[in-house]
């Protein structure tokens, strides 16, 4: 019996133990938790992502802040010390000009009422002007478009939105330093030659003069006034003949608008010496014109630039 009992467990188990080993080697898996398990640590590692994400962006964005503020804070000084600047030069111009203008009796005023010396100021200020007229024309004139165009260069700009005390001092300068070397000087000249030109005493000399000033002469100023300005603004032939040919027409209608009524006064009332004085005071309007488009072309131009090379930076 127990040979008979041996072999039978032998074989029973001969025949189980390869099945209890395969079971306990290779269990069989559950496929829904093991997918659900990836699920679960994939959402971890897309969550853990985006929290480090944000993170490092709120560092950044942190970092950033001071960096921007002190940006603002530098163009705030800046604007504050350009507009302390220009309050400086008006101020001391004003106070240049008034002092001129009331103190043109400082050599005999002694014992005078201040009555007295406000009433005689404006007289004796303009007999100066008339014998600086008679010794030295050409820089009396220079000086009187120089002071226009800076004064209207700076009308041009309040104009355009500036305030009173931030406008362009380099602007003003260019615009000052071409009425002063050359409209002064040139506009003497012209209007000798416009009286040697029409010598005569009749009815249509006065509407001859002005056809030709509006047909001849204000287009060449106009040509030369952009043209320099463009050059004091560093701008190439290229730029300067392009604004030249934008604005020449549309500054001729313009002036016709202004200048003839204007000039029947310059021809038909004013002495030749007294003529610029009489056109600059005009001018002071034209050149707020003049100013603003030309500095419009240049500006426009710039901005064109500027969209350029950033597309073709980006490209």
């Amino acid at each position: 019996m127990a040979a008979l009992c041996c072999p039978t467990i032998s074989i029973v188990s001969g025949n189980l133990s390869p099945r209890i080993k395969t079971l306990k080697q290779f269990p069989r898996l559950n496929s829904f938790k093991n997918q659900k398990r990836l699920i679960t640590k994939g959402r971890r590692l897309i969550v853990g992502s985006i929290i480090e994400d944000r993170e490092a962006i709120d560092v950044k964005s942190e970092s950033l802040e001071p960096k921007e503020e002190e940006e603002e804070e530098d163009k705030d000084s800046g604007r504050l010390m350009s507009r302390g600047i220009n309050a400086a030069i008006v101020l001391a111009a004003g106070t240049v000009a008034v002092t001129k203008l009331l103190s043109i009796d400082h050599d005999y005023w002694h014992g005078w009422t201040l009555y007295e010396i406000l009433r005689y100021a404006p007289e004796h200020s303009w007999v100066a002007y008339e014998q600086i007229l008679k010794t030295n024309p050409v820089l009396a004139k220079m000086a009187i478009s120089g002071i226009v165009y800076s004064l209207g260069d700076w009308i041009a700009q309040c104009y355009e939105g500036k305030p009173l005390f931030e406008f362009d001092r380099s602007r003003v300068l260019r615009s000052g330093l071409v009425g002063f070397t050359l409209h002064g000087s040139l506009s003497h000249y012209y209007y000798q030659f416009c009286e040697a030109l029409f010598p005569y005493q009749e009815w249509w000399v006065v509407p001859a003069k002005v056809a030709f000033d509006q047909t001849v002469w204000s287009p060449i100023w106009n040509t030369i006034y952009f043209t320099v300005l463009g050059l004091l603004r560093f701008q190439s032939p290229a730029e300067v003949f392009s604004e030249i040919k934008t604005t020449f027409w549309p500054m001729i209608t313009a002036g016709w608008k202004l200048w003839p009524l204007a000039h029947l006064v310059t021809y038909g009332v004013i002495p030749v010496d007294q003529r610029l004085l009489w056109v600059d005071c005009i001018e002071l309007i034209w050149v707020t014109i003049l100013s603003t488009y030309s500095n419009e072309k240049a500006e426009a131009q710039a901005l064109e630039e500027t969209n350029s090379n950033s597309h073709s930076s980006e490209d």
